[in-house]
């Protein structure tokens, strides 16, 4: 997949508050591979929305999303399996990882399925991130910052053509977020992927190509 395009893309539940300010809704706007852009939001303007448009989970809006041109409201199922499995990974704001595996495990069970790293891959990100400690901990006895850390690199073992990282450093000290952003962004490198990163304040400092307002 190349671009992924808002047309004229309004949420319903917008629809009807009249005018509407934003540099995304109502708006044509073209995210491509190999982009970097940081969508900014404040809470209530439709920022978990945005997400779940990307992603296939909702479809209660006027206008047209597309990938390679395609109105996503045609893709079947299968289709949408194949599109999150091996064209866009998503890094949750929720994280959804499993508290009664350990960390590693979190990301294993994901791997397992795409292959994508090794073992030896996955531990040298756990010791760049600092939480090496961590990698036979249940999750769910982590902080949520370290938590974080675990998601994104779930997030990262599979092939993707876009990344969709929702609040990825809310909890992360800087040095943290700094480490966190320079992986991210060498796996997206090396897949020659764009990345959109999404948040309502704190933020990756990465050299965005272009910053959105919602």
């Amino acid at each position: 997949m190349k671009e992924i395009k808002f047309e004229h893309v309004l949420p319903e539940v917008f629809a009807r508050q009249g005018d509407v300010s934003s540099e995304v809704w109502q708006q044509t706007v073209t995210f491509e591979k190999g982009g970097l852009y940081l969508v900014l939001a404040e809470s209530g303007k439709g920022k978990s929305t945005f997400c779940s448009y990307i992603l296939g989970y909702r479809h209660d809006y006027s206008g047209i999303v597309s990938f390679d041109r395609k109105d996503i409201r045609q893709l079947r199922v299968m289709q949408w399996v194949d599109m999150r499995q091996k064209h866009i990974s998503h890094l949750f704001q929720e994280l959804r990882l499993f508290p009664e595996l350990t960390a590693y495990e979190n990301v294993e069970i994901k791997n397992r399925l795409t292959n994508w790293k090794s073992k030896s891959e996955i531990e040298q990100w756990f010791e760049r991130l600092g939480i090496a400690d961590k990698l036979h901990v249940p999750v769910g006895l982590l902080s949520f910052g370290q938590q974080q850390r675990v998601a994104m690199m779930r997030a990262l073992v599979q092939p993707f053509d876009f990344l969709l990282a929702d609040e990825p450093v809310s909890h992360l000290d800087d040095a943290n977020g700094k480490v966190m952003g320079e992986i991210m962004m060498e796996e997206a490198a090396r897949q020659k992927a764009g990345v959109i990163v999404t948040s309502i304040g704190k933020h990756f400092p990465l050299d965005y190509q272009k910053t959105y307002h919602l």
